[in-house]
């Protein structure tokens, strides 16, 4: 019998015990997703970004060798964006499963993510796609303004901040990220149409694909997202 809050929430004591993989467009709201369900079961919210700044910060030999590639502004291969990962799940704080953001990205990281967990004893991900259409996509992305300090996530269109241009939680500056520009989300959308595309079919096909409608507002997704990992993990 699975506790729960009063509010239908997971208790601290409730374990995922799996990874939980989120797919879905720029925009569409992964990021804060992952980091909500994260935070409901107490889980570390793993993003490749934060491992590579974390690589380079300590001076790690994988930093060192990521941080040249990077400068240039190429993509670090998947030999060491892997390795990273590897190494992250091996730490404590995943011994009850975690929550990635932003990987895997193709069929090739989602077979070997696959294959590491099965060597660390973990069950068979879930996986939550979210889908929305592109117009609301695009307001999304051209309205979405990040805290420099926090790094919390506000829209001026649907959920802006209290004070403008100011995060409510610490005061922090908001900022529009440069790839939030009109002039090049058309390139980032077709670019992860072509790249992650296979990946849903791929996740799909191995019946592990849950897929939630992300233009409803971020407390019914939290509640989509929440019932699909509950359920799956009685299924599974």
């Amino acid at each position: 019998m699975e506790a729960r809050g009063a509010a239908g929430e997971v208790r601290p004591q409730e374990y995922l015990d799996r990874a939980v993989i989120f797919l879905g467009p720029p925009g569409a709201g992964k990021g804060t997703q992952a980091k909500v369900l994260a935070k409901q079961f107490g889980a570390p919210h793993l993003s490749t970004g934060d491992m590579l700044r974390e690589h380079i910060e300590h001076g790690t030999s994988l930093g060192m060798q990521a941080q040249p590639i990077m400068s240039r502004g190429e993509l670090v291969p998947d030999s060491l964006v892997l390795k990273m990962v590897a190494h992250r799940i091996e730490r404590r704080d995943c011994i009850h499963g975690f929550v990635f953001d932003g990987f895997p990205r193709t069929v090739a990281q989602a077979q070997y993510l696959g294959q590491l967990l099965v060597e660390h004893g973990f069950p068979r991900p879930i996986v939550i796609h979210l889908v929305i259409d592109l117009p609301l996509l695009m307001k999304r992305l051209t309205g979405r303004r990040v805290c420099k300090v926090g790094g919390e996530i506000y829209n001026i269109f649907d959920r802006p901040p209290k004070v403008a241009g100011r995060c409510d939680n610490d005061g922090g500056e908001l900022m529009q990220r440069v790839d939030d520009s009109e002039e090049v989300i058309a390139p980032r959308l077709s670019a992860y149409e072509k790249q992650t595309s296979p990946l849903v079919a791929y996740y799909k096909r191995l019946g592990l694909l849950h897929q939630i409608d992300a233009a409803k507002s971020v407390d019914e997704v939290k509640q989509q997202v929440l019932e699909s990992v509950m359920s799956a993990r009685r299924t599974h």
